[in-house]
């Protein structure tokens, strides 16, 4: 992994590979530059060179530290761009908003595709959960945090779930390794969210967006939030279209279909 020096002095990696004009991407959420990979190698297969930044608090990345806020993930986003002299933006969910905050105001951004971004309108992305997470955190129970978040902030079926059930789902359903790397994240989660919260009903801002934006769902995702972000992203972009993949959930992106979605997000980079 290659490294670089953000603009308040803090490490931070990336994994790069292909060859063409030069794309960022911006991980979610719970996620490492990693997990990425094979929609990065798909997109570099359409002619691209793909660099993926791994976020504050992740692998070799310095942590997000005390001062944290979306203003240090902006600049981290940007000095990548910089150095990589990248025209192309790509975020996921909290990665999402990250990209649409380097966008504003950047004629340098040619095009920026996102899936799912993390934009909270009408208080959709709330932090209610945060006080009962954190305790659980202090605890040292942190599968039970992870249920914690997951019933407030998940499918909107999940929502009146009883915790225990929660909890043996996400042992089932998510393998063991991924599920050690999430857990490890709770504590980047939280701070994270509480920007998402902080910067609710923002979206206006983002008419300074002069990139042309692809904007991406799944058709499976079943959250209420990603469907009024979509929508007030749609009118308030100056140069939108969107998409939707209707086999897809929130991670169509990384593991669901990536190859299908690096497809659509290379011949949105190519018009």
């Amino acid at each position: 992994m290659n490294t670089f020096h953000s603009e308040d002095g803090t490490t931070l990696g990336y994994d790069s590979m292909g060859q063409g004009p030069s794309v960022v991407v911006i991980p979610g959420a719970l996620s490492v530059a990693a997990d990425y990979a094979e929609f990065a190698r798909a997109l570099a297969e359409h002619g691209f060179a793909v660099h993926v930044l791994e976020r504050r608090g992740r692998g070799v990345s310095g942590p997000q530290g005390a001062g944290y806020g979306i203003e240090q993930e902006r600049e981290d986003a940007l000095t990548l761009v910089r150095a990589t002299s990248a025209r192309f933006l790509v975020g996921h969910s909290f990665g999402g908003l990250i990209a649409l905050e380097a966008a504003r105001k950047n004629p340098g951004l040619e095009k920026i595709a996102l899936y799912e971004p993390g934009v909270s309108v009408d208080g959709s992305i709330g932090v209610s959960w945060a006080p009962r997470y954190e305790q659980l955190l202090v605890q040292g129970r942190r599968l039970d945090a992870f249920a914690e978040f997951s019933i407030a902030a998940g499918p909107e079926r999940a929502r009146h779930w009883p915790h225990w059930l929660m909890k043996a789902l996400l042992l089932i359903a998510i393998p063991r390794g991924r599920r050690r790397q999430m857990l490890a994240l709770l504590p980047e989660n939280l701070r994270e969210h509480r920007e998402v919260a902080r910067l609710d009903n923002t979206y206006e801002h983002y008419r300074e967006v002069v990139a042309g934006a692809l904007l991406m769902c799944g058709g499976k995702t079943d959250a209420r939030w990603v469907d009024l972000a979509i929508a007030r992203l749609a009118q308030t972009l100056p140069n939108a279209e969107t998409r939707r993949f209707e086999r897809m959930d929130h991670f169509g992106i990384d593991r669901g279909a990536p190859r299908e979605v690096a497809a659509a997000v290379g011949a949105h980079f190519q018009r």
